[in-house]
């Protein structure tokens, strides 16, 4: 077989590049697949109790970059959707991010949204050195609101408490004078409306597009003719870990099937109770109309589907040496959360996909 590029991984990175190729180089492209289906992470399907669920996890799509949603918009009518989600903290399910009805809830208070400001000057250390991520919420928030919502919610998604993650992980913290409960404020929100894997597979719908799926690229790579590897799989597997693995949080995800409703928003998270994260009831997010539910647990882990690349300065030292490895292979371009050990919400790596083939490939 002779390909002018392959692509290795069939996630949203990998499919909008392979898109690109084959409709405006006009070239075949190659696109192989290790799991046995496309889409990467955002893959999802109708479980046998006719809903549409997310095998790895809630995605909802938000952006404020119109080309990107001008894009993706070729390939998928939208389900707007402005997505809200309650934290259970001490009984109750307060909205989230903070706003003034989490402030009033959580403090017993009255205040009206003028008074907000005053009232988080009299809790946050205003003058506190920022080092790490305890430092960003403690400066901004305060001890109480770093307790409650951040400190255990971070230990058990990282591992490891805010004090030992770059300040980075929690670059800032959303606090609103108001009441707008949305989680995000972007101008386009929604999801794809019969779901993402039906929006990749008409992103791959050309007939200059092959998909090879449940394979390993570098099983079949030697034996295919061709000129350029995009490599959205690990980069550190790409080179054989030879300069050691970096480390990724994975999530054990854990669905079950119940009559009725579940909980009252799409999403809750629990910081402090039990040992999963949050838990996500799938029809609230897609509109589907049933008498059951689907809902997932999802309990970080070590082992497993590799999900977050690992924020401390151990691993952004390490992944610089796979990095300088990657410049030094002009053949093979690095991209997606894998392959550039960046963690990416999905507008940010169709966006970083799209300059990509600008960039290095369509020149």
């Amino acid at each position: 077989m002779k390909f002018r590029y392959i692509i290795a991984g069939a996630g949203i990175t990998g499919l909008t590049i392979a898109e690109r190729i084959a409709n405006v180089l006009g070239d075949d492209v190659l696109v192989i697949e290790r799991d046995r289906h496309i889409g990467g992470n955002c893959y999802d399907f109708y479980d046998d109790a006719g809903l549409l669920i997310h095998k790895y996890g809630p995605h909802i799509f938000h952006t404020s970059d119109k080309e990107v949603w001008d894009y993706l918009s070729e390939f998928t009518d939208w389900r707007l959707y402005q997505h809200k989600v309650l934290t259970f903290v001490d009984g109750q399910m307060l909205p989230l991010p903070i706003c003034a009805e989490t402030i009033n809830r959580l403090f017993g208070l009255r205040l009206a949204h003028n008074e907000i400001d005053a009232f988080l000057d009299s809790i946050r250390e205003a003058d506190r050195p920022v080092n790490n991520s305890e430092d960003v919420v403690l400066k901004n928030a305060g001890s109480v609101i770093y307790e409650k919502f951040f400190k255990n919610y971070t230990k058990k998604q990282w591992d490891m408490y805010p004090d030992e993650l770059d300040a980075s992980v929690i670059s800032r913290v959303p606090i609103r004078t108001n009441d707008d409960q949305r989680y995000f404020t972007d101008t386009y929100q929604g999801l794809p409306r019969r779901g993402y894997t039906e929006m990749m597979h008409r992103m791959a719908d050309h007939p200059k597009i092959h998909l090879l799926l449940g394979t390993d690229y570098q099983s079949v790579l030697g034996e295919i003719e061709h000129e350029r590897l995009v490599c959205t799989a690990p980069v550190d597997a790409h080179f054989g870990y030879k300069l050691g693995r970096l480390k990724y949080r994975s999530l054990d995800i854990r669905f079950e099937t119940h009559d009725g409703d579940f909980q009252p928003a799409s999403v809750v998270n629990y910081p402090n109770d039990y040992d999963f994260t949050r838990i996500t009831e799938y029809k609230k997010l897609t509109g589907q109309q049933s008498d059951r539910t689907t809902i997932s647990f999802e309990f970080p882990t070590w082992e497993g589907r590799p999900y977050y690349p690992v924020p401390t300065p151990e691993q952004k030292a390490l992944y610089t040496q796979y990095k300088a490895l990657a410049d030094e292979t002009p053949d093979v371009v690095f991209a997606g959360r894998l392959g550039e050990y960046r963690y990416y919400n999905m507008d940010a790596a169709v966006a970083s996909a799209l300059r990509i083939f600008q960039e290095k490939l369509a020149r």
